[in-house]
């Protein structure tokens, strides 16, 4: 049985190392900072009870030499949870706190200017409250300029930066405050802030973030990452992870998930009357109960809002199976050729005697600047093409030689039964393979045809009739898809944003419904009346 998650830790009174009394005093300075939207006795400062324990486990464990032993903190928490207050806190703790190292930089990065704002915003206030504080630092706010807080007694620095500006190459921070990293684009800030803390000797990264969506970005491979210490899967005391969020089993219509998940609200926030009405807005809502679900019950969501697959059931259809296995099968080809800026990608189907249906993909993407798509599209596209995953064809478009050559090489090598392509960009391929022999057949993309094509998709992968190796491309491009049915049932895919890709997904609806429609002992090829289908 999978281990909880679950940060039971918080609420169990169990002892927190603090040796050299680190824990307390970083508690200590947080009880004497002020807040002006307090309600306590002198404006102070609320910590509440689960946030002093969390401080207490960042800042009290030690090694024996009095180094840090928690390096890295990931605190999943849902909105509402006064998530940017503590984060603020934190940060003053490092710049004119006990935290503090002369000549320090501190670093408050967010996805974009306005929210890097709101947390710089929430430091100063804190500064502001309190004209000891004033008089000790010089806050830089002005408007369109750089933000920062100096402390002047040793010249530590404050700053608020954001993923969407400039290089930050240079930066040697001893503290980073990373804010809801799942609304970051791109990788660069956080490449450049992770290799400049390794300058710095005891410093620390706190990913402070509400859960985010899909499996291929920065911020999904922290919490994947998170996930499996919480779990115990993966033994790393210098990572800390704090995940309110729902575990397997858990009702997002039950009020007994909103408190597990929102610490605050014994502490009335966020408020529970917002939840119930935002609950009862939800229902019968897909979209609003999706919205609800990430961001207010912090359940890390799938890219589509209105997905047609169940990647629960997906996941579990995970098998190494080796291509040696399936030579004996009969495979189906489905082919979706792109235009410049789109992968191009092949899928082939085998069925199973038992109508089990393998599925294995092969993607192509243009090579030339490869890091500027990968930033678009929000996916590592590099890493992807180094793991074998995805094939960079040198150039600014595909080369379709190479997409050929695969399917070539399937039909040399399997009972190929049809290549089915949409001929709007196929046109010359089709003619050439089906020159040489090989089993080409038009399948347009046109709404019937498709549509069923999804619906064969949809049954297999959700009847658990899947059989695949987790690849992790053609997982994203099933991931994307956003569905649509008409009056009569048919299913439109549609992409989850603009740059979103779904060609895999397309290939393999292609694919599957043509190894579905074809009975075992006849070829659809040999049947140029097969509905939908047409011979080359």
């Amino acid at each position: 049985m999978t281990k909880s998650s679950y940060p039971a830790w918080i609420y169990d009174g169990s002892a927190i190392p603090d040796p050299f009394g680190y824990g307390e005093r970083a508690v200590k300075f947080l009880r004497l900072l002020k807040h002006p939207a307090s309600t306590a006795p002198g404006r102070a400062f609320q910590l509440y009870p689960w946030q002093e324990r969390i401080v207490r486990a960042i800042y009290g464990p030690r090694h024996p030499d009095g180094s840090r032993i928690v390096k890295t903190v990931f605190l999943l928490v849902p909105r509402g949870n006064r998530k940017t207050s503590l984060a603020a806190a934190l940060a003053l703790l490092h710049t004119l706190g006990p935290e503090r190292v002369p000549a320090g930089q501190v670093i408050f990065a967010a996805c974009d200017r306005e929210q890097a704002g709101i947390g710089f915003r929430e430091a100063a206030n804190i500064i502001r409250a309190d004209k000891r504080l004033v008089a000790a630092t010089r806050i830089y706010d002005a408007h369109n300029s750089a933000k920062k807080i100096v402390f002047r007694a040793e010249d530590v620095t404050l700053s608020a930066i954001s993923s969407d500006g400039g290089a930050q190459h240079g930066r040697t921070p001893a503290f980073t405050l990373i804010d809801e990293l799942h609304a970051w684009k791109g990788r660069d800030l956080w490449e450049a802030l992770k290799s400049g803390t390794a300058k710095v000797a005891d410093s620390l990264t706190v990913i402070a973030t509400t859960a985010g969506r899909g499996a291929d970005t920065v911020a999904a491979e922290q919490y994947a990452y998170a996930l499996a210490v919480a779990r115990g899967e993966i033994v790393n005391p210098a990572f800390l992870p704090i995940l309110f969020a729902p575990e397997p089993g858990d009702d997002w219509t039950d009020e007994a998930t909103w408190h597990k998940v929102n610490p605050g609200l014994r502490h009335g926030f966020p408020s529970l009357e917002g939840l119930r009405t935002l609950a009862k807005e939800a229902e019968g809502r897909p979209s609003d109960a999706y919205a609800f679900r990430q961001f207010n019950l912090n359940e890390w969501m799938a890219n589509s809002r209105d997905p047609l697959f169940d990647f629960d059931t997906y996941d579990a259809r995970r098998f190494a199976e080796d291509l040696d296995e399936l030579e004996g099968l009969p495979c189906w080809i489905g082919v979706d050729l792109s235009i410049s800026g789109d992968l191009s990608a092949v899928v082939a189907a085998w069925k199973h005697p038992d109508g089990q249906i393998s599925v294995k993909p092969w993607f192509w993407v243009p090579g030339d600047d490869l890091k500027v798509r990968a930033d678009r599209d929000g996916v590592p596209y590099e890493r992807w093409r180094d793991e074998g995953h995805l094939i960079a064809t040198p150039g600014a478009i595909i080369d379709q030689s190479a997409v050929a050559d695969q399917i070539r090489e399937l039909c040399a090598r399997f009972d190929a039964q049809e290549v089915a392509f949409d001929p709007h960009l196929a046109r010359p391929m089709m003619q050439s393979l089906y020159d040489e022999g090989l089993p080409v057949v038009e399948m347009r993309q046109a709404p019937l045809t498709m549509g069923v094509a999804a619906g064969d998709l949809e049954r297999v992968v959700n009847g658990r009739l899947i059989r695949h190796d987790g690849h992790p491309v053609l997982r994203n491009h099933l991931q994307n898809v956003c569905a649509s049915r008409s009056e009569s049932g048919l299913i439109r895919m549609h992409k989850v944003q603009r740059t979103s890709r779904i060609d895999g997904a397309v290939a393999a609806a292609m694919a599957v419904s043509r190894a579905v429609a074809a009975d075992s002992r006849k070829s659809a090829y040999s049947d140029p009346e097969a509905e939908g289908l047409f011979v080359f």
